[in-house]
């Protein structure tokens, strides 16, 4: 493996090697290239077509998952389908993410398609940034769609973040919540150049006692485009938050659009949108401590991502 493979998984999964012990499942240039098991998470490749089978035994406990996927040749047109089949009592870590090189001309693009079976009282910790870099001309796509089924007592957190250098992206997630089930859904994102970044949530409150919370937060550079749409529906007694927050620079265009519905009286459905430029008096007290506009800037929107 060179040494810009290494960096891009190092980015995207936040790991420099694979260790002894640890489950995981690397993906290269549209062919799954090496996985590992252990005794309690077994990575099964489907046989019907790409994409792996992630099965987490019963009452696994403090175990990580890393299923990165780089594509580092031009022209490359992934897709992939991964099932995650997390057992009733299990509390882990997913750690993936893609990152594209591209020094060509051609497109490179994966498309990937998760679905989580998330078990009665389990938790599962999801963490998926998508990174692109490369001098070519070629875009870098990436085109993410999520679904999450989730029974009682179970615990999801879906912390999903764009760094940089994607071209397009269009996201879909898709949740059914169950009874007194918690889903939480982080998305950070930035753009710029002529990017475009489009991102679609739906979550299903089917049981009752049943709880989400969604929030966004984004930075727009340059003339890119982004349109954020979470919907929250309200099929019982439940309670849903949605926070979208936005920070808007130079010619970029920002769309929050937040979209609750109750189908039920004792169903409880929050939302909040703000989109704004850069507060001027948070500028000013930066640049009083020596830095100039731009440095002022990207300490903002660093903290803001954060």
């Amino acid at each position: 493996m060179s040494t810009m493979e290494k960096e891009l998984i190092k980015t995207i999964a936040d790991i420099s090697g694979f260790m002894p012990g640890s489950a995981f499942s690397l993906r290269r240039n549209g062919e799954g290239v090496e996985r590992h098991s252990t005794q309690n998470i077994k990575i099964v490749a489907k046989s019907d077509k790409p994409g792996i089978d992630i099965h987490v035994a019963p009452h696994t406990i403090g175990e990580e998952v890393h299923i990165p996927v780089i594509l580092t040749d031009s022209g490359i047109h992934d897709l992939v389908y991964n099932d995650f089949y997390i057992g009733e009592g299990a509390d882990v870590v997913i750690i993936a993410g893609c990152g594209i090189h591209n020094d060509g001309c051609d497109t490179s693009q994966h498309d990937g398609v998760h679905v989580f079976h998330i078990g009665k009282n389990a938790k599962i910790r999801y963490v998926e940034k998508h990174y692109g870099e490369g001098n070519g001309s070629g875009e870098r796509i990436l085109n993410p769609k999520t679904i999450i089924h989730m029974e009682e007592g179970s615990f999801a957190q879906m912390d999903m973040s764009q760094i940089k250098g994607v071209d397009s992206t269009k996201r879909d997630t898709l949740a059914n919540v169950g009874a007194n089930a918690k889903l939480v859904i982080n998305e950070k994102l930035m753009t710029h150049g002529k990017q475009e970044a489009y991102s679609d949530v739906k979550v299903n409150l089917n049981g009752e006692d049943s709880v989400v919370q969604i929030v966004s937060r984004s930075v727009g550079k340059d003339t890119s485009i982004q349109v954020f749409h979470p919907i929250a529906v309200g099929n019982t007694r439940s309670r849903a938050h949605i926070q979208c927050d936005s920070i808007l620079m130079d010619q970029a265009k920002i769309s929050s659009i937040p979209e609750i519905a109750a189908n039920h009286v004792d169903a409880q459905i929050v939302h909040e949108a703000a989109i704004g430029k850069i507060n001027s008096d948070q500028l000013m007290k930066l640049q009083t401590f020596g830095l100039d506009v731009e440095e002022a800037e990207k300490v903002i929107v660093e903290g803001f991502l954060k």
